[in-house]
């Protein structure tokens, strides 16, 4: 079939391997939204933001009822929420955010990870202080009033509100807040009835460092090498 069929073959398998990896990151935050507030999404704003990101993943509405179904089951696994930090080659920090039910299983993995990429597991807080924690929802663009929207917000919590635009080019907002703020201003946003695409919490750094091609294939390979651990969510950087 030739090197084309191959090189497509390769793309398909890499995109499903992606959209895997995207289901089993929010079937996690669905299952840990359950556990703390219970399966009704009416009274449960985490199961809420869960459910707005499985959407954005394109997981089908079926796996999703199917991970709340689940996760009221009492025998089903509690998962922690548990944050390592460390340094991949060149200095860079690193902060690995995982939902594990065995963290022995994943502090083995991480340190096997970190070491046969050149770098090195850390101590809590070692690498912590150079990022923030903050809330980070996107929106669809539509039709809003940003300067309006903004002073609307910023007595919610909102720190920073920008225009962007998605994987396939399409307008969006990107509105920032600590992440102390992020009740309220998700309570703001539902409340406005704006059409939001995701609400996530990041780490944010406080600065970001740029590394020659050669330096930066090192690094990224790392971080490639952690995000296929099924334990991890998302791995925070400094890369520029």
């Amino acid at each position: 079939m030739g090197r084309m069929f191959e090189n497509r073959k390769h793309k398909m398998f890499a995109r499903w391997d992606r959209m895997a990896k995207a289901f089993t990151r929010v079937g996690k935050e669905i299952a840990i939204a359950v556990k703390a507030g219970g399966p009704n999404p009416d009274n449960n704003p985490a199961l809420r933001r869960a459910i707005q990101n499985a959407r954005s993943v394109n997981m089908p509405k079926e796996k999703v009822e199917n991970a709340i179904s689940k996760a009221s089951d009492n025998d089903s696994e509690d998962y922690q929420e548990l944050i390592y930090e460390g340094y991949a080659p060149h200095g860079i920090p690193l902060l690995v955010a995982t939902a594990t039910d065995n963290p022995t299983r994943t502090i083995a993995n991480l340190r096997l990870a970190f070491k046969k990429g050149n770098g090195n597991i850390g101590s809590t807080g070692s690498v912590s202080f150079m990022f923030q924690h903050q809330g980070v929802f996107k929106l669809k663009r539509g039709e809003i009033d940003i300067e309006e929207l903004e002073l609307d917000l910023i007595d919610h919590g909102l720190e920073e509100l920008e225009e962007d635009q998605d994987e396939k080019g399409e307008p969006i907002l990107v509105i920032r807040c600590g992440f102390t703020d992020f009740g309220n201003l998700q309570s703001a946003i539902e409340e406005r009835k704006l059409d939001q695409i995701s609400a996530n919490s990041e780490y944010v750094p406080n600065d970001v460092v740029e590394l020659e091609e050669e330096a930066l294939e090192e690094v990224l390979k790392l971080i490639e090498k952690l995000e296929q651990d099924d334990d991890v969510q998302n791995v925070y950087h400094t890369l520029a």
